[in-house]
């Protein structure tokens, strides 16, 4: 069963297409998808709508999804945006002065707690992002 990617698929991906995603990369990036998935118990459809950018689910199930996502990918430590990992490998793929202007809006974001704040990062990033990324997060 294909694993759903549903949270850092921006951000995991953006890296990987930029180094070259590799088949080593996509286990990668579906081996902490799956194990995310499991720890926080989200379903199939909660995964799909949040991959797809529906950000309507506020479920604290999906919300501890994004955050253990980008803590494994090192996005987020302890509920707080690690801007520099998130300028190299983001900065890679549509360039360092579009990340940095993205993080001037996003990175300040808090929520409530650290999977709040980790849901609401991806959510900035996601809309502010070039719609370029859809391709990317539609090939996991």
């Amino acid at each position: 069963m294909k694993v759903f990617l549903v949270f850092a698929a921006v951000a995991a991906l953006a890296y990987a297409a930029a180094v070259g995603l590799t088949n080593e990369k996509i286990v990668e990036i579906r081996q902490k998808a799956k194990a995310c998935i499991e720890q926080e118990g989200i379903t199939k459809e909660q995964a799909n709508a949040l991959k797809a950018g529906d950000f309507t689910d506020t479920d604290p199930k999906v919300k501890c999804f994004a955050n253990c996502f980008l803590e494994k990918s090192g996005f987020v430590i302890n509920g707080q945006v690690q801007p520099a990992v998130v300028l190299a490998k983001l900065g890679l793929l549509v360039g360092k002065d579009l990340v940095k202007d993205v993080q001037a809006k996003c990175d300040s974001v808090m929520g409530a707690d650290k999977c709040d704040t980790s849901f609401q990062l991806y959510k900035c990033y996601r809309t502010k992002l070039p719609a370029h990324f859809e391709e990317e997060i539609k090939k996991i």
